[in-house]
């Protein structure tokens, strides 16, 4: 027989599994998996560079998280602090470097239109604008990357392609 102290009781346990749910409060619900963030450092509109934005972003993939395939109109530098970069070259080409960008820097691999390298700490890329690219976090922690760009203004600082 369904008392109003059981029927009370099934009425707070259904409200808790809904709003477990609904809250993502259950391994597996409905929440959304993290996004990557970029976060302007610093910034300014250079004179010599009339139209244009240069900026020092940091940039932080979670674990498993993906960069939809993207340009950037101008060009930008980043380099990987920690955690891997797996990076997709989908139209043009990209160099990985290592070591500082006075001179003495090595060439670790040049990654062409339909490759995929991992990008390791320490090793740094600049992207034109005419290189399409994507990324991805093939690790269990974040990556986290120092990025220099010199973009149009006028412009987001990244802007999607077909991939």
């Amino acid at each position: 027989m369904l008392t109003p102290k059981r029927l009370f009781s099934a009425v707070v346990l259904v409200l808790a599994v809904v709003a477990m749910f609904w809250l993502g409060g259950v391994a597996g619900g409905t929440s959304k998996a993290a996004q990557p963030t970029r976060a302007d450092l610093a910034a300014g509109e250079p004179s010599f560079a009339p139209g244009y934005r240069l900026s020092l972003m940091r940039i932080v993939i979670p674990a498993g998280a993906k960069l939809a395939p993207h340009r950037h109109p101008g060009m930008q530098t980043a380099r990987v602090i920690s955690g891997r970069l797996k990076y997709r070259v989908l139209r043009g080409k990209v160099t990985v470097y290592r070591g500082p960008a006075d001179g003495t820097e090595q060439v670790v691999r040049t990654i062409a239109a339909g490759h995929t390298a991992v990008i390791e700490p320490g090793q740094w890329i600049v992207e034109a604008p005419s290189a399409w690219h994507a990324g991805s976090n093939p690790g269990k922690k974040p990556t986290v990357i120092l990025s220099s760009a010199l973009l149009k203004a006028n412009k987001p600082v990244s802007i999607p392609v077909k991939s």
